[in-house]
């Protein structure tokens, strides 16, 4: 079954909104999927996304209040078979943190989505609910490559 974790650096705003993203889209198109987020820093650690990512993906009908930050792993390389950044630095450092015999395909979400690539998803930390619906049009754009992709994969393996 394919396996999903999205990081960003403190898994509260950009990978809980990719997440939830993802996960609408899997049940649209009733997909079985694991999907999970994580930072690479800790500091968030146990927190819930950040009220306006919880806001905004509410708008749009999904919830994402019971989601938890974690830090990424160096299990997750091997637990999911793909492990996406939102961004170039988060990449950088998971490439630096993968062990030797990690199974997970690396890449970036909006290499994902055809025009964007090698783009990074923007970050609405400093900003206000406006930076936090431009990041929830880019992660759903990219959940909706992303779960037809996984979709084939999944009928490849049966």
């Amino acid at each position: 079954m394919p396996s999903i974790l999205f990081v960003c650096l403190g898994n509260i705003c950009r990978s809980p909104l990719a997440e939830g993203a993802l996960r609408a889209e899997a049940q649209r198109l009733r997909l079985d999927l694991v999907v999970d987020s994580a930072g690479t820093g800790n500091w968030h650690a146990g927190e819930a996304p950040d009220e306006r990512a919880q806001r905004t993906a509410a708008r749009h009908g999904v919830d994402i209040s019971g989601l938890r930050a974690r830090q990424v792993t160096r299990a997750d390389f091997r637990r999911f078979t793909h492990i996406v950044a939102l961004d170039h630095e988060n990449l950088a450092n998971l490439r630096k943190l993968a062990p030797s015999d990690a199974t997970a395909a690396l890449s970036l979400l909006l290499d994902h989505v055809p025009g964007r690539e090698g783009q990074a998803v923007t970050d609405p930390w400093f900003g206000d609910e406006a930076g936090f619906e431009i990041t929830w049009a880019e992660v759903t754009a990219a959940a909706r490559t992303l779960a037809p992709l996984l979709a084939e994969a999944v009928r490849r393996d049966r």
